[in-house]
């Protein structure tokens, strides 16, 4: 699905994005709710980038990657936490493009995410190329979700890669 985003761009710069898990629901500008397999999943677009909220029988978890107000959590390389019953790995790179390559990446991802029946993609206004986009799907027992947050006047592109499964309890 593909939405064009009614708000200001607020987060303009790769560098201001924090992480955090555990998040209570911000407000959203769209949001797409998907049953996966028993999973309830809700993707978030934020005005600040994005949040995604699952919810399985044993528990709850909530990832937010936006610019946060006073958050202390920059963008991490990687995570890979327990938390309750869940087993939590993200990952997150930041892609500099040249102009070109940028145009022609941000059409690519658009065009993935805006058709995929599980996708979520938000154009903000001023740039075709200023975007928001998740990508979640069910493997193995566990819920995956990409995301891409596109800043064409830096010419940079952040791409995260999360996983959330149940642990696995071992027998005593």
């Amino acid at each position: 699905m593909l939405t064009t985003l009614n708000t200001s761009y607020s987060d303009t710069r790769a560098a201001d994005l924090a992480w955090a898990l555990g998040r209570e629901p911000l407000p959203a500008l769209a949001a797409l709710d998907l049953e996966l397999d028993g999973a309830r999943l809700q993707l978030r677009l934020l005005g600040a980038s994005h949040q995604v909220l699952l919810e399985e029988e044993r528990g709850l978890c909530s990832e937010t990657v936006a610019c946060i107000p006073g958050s202390s959590t920059p963008l991490p390389l990687g995570v890979a936490k327990r938390v309750d019953d869940w087993e939590y790995q993200f990952a997150a790179r930041v892609e500099a493009l040249s102009p070109g390559s940028f145009a022609g990446r941000a059409q690519e991802l658009l065009a993935l995410v805006s058709d995929h029946p599980q996708g979520l993609a938000g154009v903000f206004p001023g740039s075709p190329y200023a975007f928001t986009a998740l990508l979640a799907q069910r493997h193995d027992g566990q819920v995956h979700w990409r995301t891409w947050h596109a800043y064409p006047q830096e010419g940079q592109l952040v791409a995260t890669r999360t996983r959330v499964g149940m642990r696995v309890r071992s027998a005593v």
